[in-house]
């Protein structure tokens, strides 16, 4: 083949000039939509069937196209295929092709439908098979933070709030707090499914088409729920699209936080955990560093995800009906949060459940900043002072313990007792971080033996996913 391609796109004959060299790179987006090459073929491949069980094809040119599909996707595989740029898109790159091995035939493929709908189909057969794919990753992920939440549901922590200590927490109840931001994000996942699987091959350009076409048979054929029901609703809208993206964007916008917590706790600061040599990479000048590089790429890789979001929101604002060249710029978008995504939540499945825990610095961090003083008012409150009597009596308490640099549990009796008479020896019961813990046994609370009873519920709900 010479360097120059001189391929003709195959709408040419309407126009009476070559398209300008400038133009014909601008336009092009086979660059970055081959990707949807196995879909695109899949597609043609039920469509050739429709037609010829609708007698627009006879059987001999249906297996010819289905042989000469079959060929050029293994061309691909091995990339022993040439992307034409002339030809602009994954589309016209192959029904060209297909042309070059068995002639007429397929030229008669297109027969019945538009680039509009074929595209628009491409691209939710691909994010129907990337849901799919993070929806797997994410019960793995998932079943990870399980696994730690039962073997640390004892292992005590403090609780933030305004990152202040706030109250003791069990870490396997922290971990669980970050299960069930998953579930939803599954949840999302699985319920923006249902709208990408709908059907638009059969839309044509946008009004339909003339020919006999059946679309039962080309949806079951592709495995989709049901055609769409509107031909021009079906090529020109990418809402799916974007509902996909704003679920990719909460999914991360999760991860995000997960990575600053660890971020955190693996700081000489804090000293919580330790990640992984294999998660981690060094500095160049600074030798004893240990940096959380995979947590922080993913707290960075959101911003992308964000950004791709309101990239698609701002793309169809102001598009009028039905198909316009704008929509091809919906790709690239797409495709890196699908890649961004499936990335991000492989290395956290991955990376998370293999934490080391420094339990003792937690429990050390956790007697500090007087995590147990909520107990102490509930205690008072228990003794009949009214709850905002006993919220100031321990203000007053705490205040005193900041001057004298003590804590509450290690104050004496007679110390408490000058803040209130109401307080007696069993005081220190729920003045103890694993009291403190204990005391909140109720659904949903941090008490170790909630958290159990969470953990088999979670297992349950995985394995009947399974």
């Amino acid at each position: 083949m010479t360097d120059k391609d001189t391929t003709q796109p195959l709408w040419s004959g309407r126009f009476t000039e070559a398209t300008d060299a400038f133009v014909e790179a601008f336009t092009a987006s086979a660059h970055f939509d081959r990707r949807l090459y196995r879909q695109d073929i899949r597609g043609s491949m039920a469509h050739a069937r429709m037609l010829a069980a609708a007698g627009v094809l006879n059987d001999a040119e249906r297996d010819s196209i289905l042989q000469g599909l079959t060929e050029i996707e293994s061309e691909i595989d091995a990339g022993k295929f040439h992307w034409s740029p002339a030809l602009e898109d994954v589309h016209m790159n192959i029904e060209k092709r297909l042309t070059e091995r068995i002639g007429e035939a397929g030229k008669k493929l297109h027969t019945g439908r538009s680039r509009n709908d074929q595209i628009a189909t491409d691209i939710r057969l691909y994010l129907r098979e990337a849901i799919a794919t993070i929806a797997a990753e994410l019960m793995r992920f998932q079943r990870g933070l399980v696994e730690l939440a039962e073997r640390e549901a004892q292992t005590i922590m403090p609780g933030f709030t305004h990152l202040q200590v706030a109250q003791p927490l069990s870490f396997g109840h922290h971990m669980l707090a970050w299960y069930e931001m998953l579930v939803r994000d599954q949840e999302r996942m699985e319920d923006c499914q249902r709208r990408v699987n709908v059907m638009p091959l059969g839309a044509a350009a946008l009004a339909g088409t003339s020919y006999p076409i059946d679309r039962s048979m080309t949806c079951a054929e592709l495995g989709f729920d049901r055609p769409s029901n509107n031909s021009l609703d079906a090529v020109s809208d990418r809402d799916f699209a974007i509902e996909f993206t704003a679920a990719a964007a909460i999914l991360l916008t999760h991860t995000s936080r997960m990575a600053e917590e660890m971020i955190l706790w693996t700081s000489p600061m804090f000293d919580f955990i330790d990640l992984p040599d294999r998660f981690c990479t060094g500095s160049s000048i600074m030798p004893q560093k240990k940096n959380p590089d995979v947590a922080e790429l993913v707290r960075g890789k959101t911003a992308r995800v964000n950004g791709h979001l309101m990239a698609l929101l701002t793309l169809m604002k102001s598009q009028p009906l039905a198909y316009n060249r704008d929509n091809q710029e919906d790709k690239e978008p797409l495709f890196d949060t699908v890649d961004t995504v499936q990335a991000s939540l492989r290395a956290f499945a991955d990376m998370v459940p293999a934490m080391g825990l420094k339990r003792e610095n937690m429990y050390g961090a956790a007697k500090k900043g007087f995590a147990t003083a909520t107990d102490l008012a509930d205690y008072l409150v228990r003794k009949d002072v009214p709850f905002r009597d006993a919220h100031a009596i321990v203000g007053a308490a705490v205040r005193h313990g900041v001057d004298i640099g003590m804590d509450l549990a290690d104050m004496d009796l007679a110390t408490l007792q000058g803040f209130s008479d109401a307080i007696g020896e069993d005081v220190y019961e729920v003045l103890t971080l694993e009291g403190s813990l204990a005391a909140r046994d109720h659904l949903g609370g941090t008490a170790p033996q909630q958290v159990r009873a969470q953990v088999a519920k979670a297992r349950e709900r995985l394995d009947s996913l399974a």
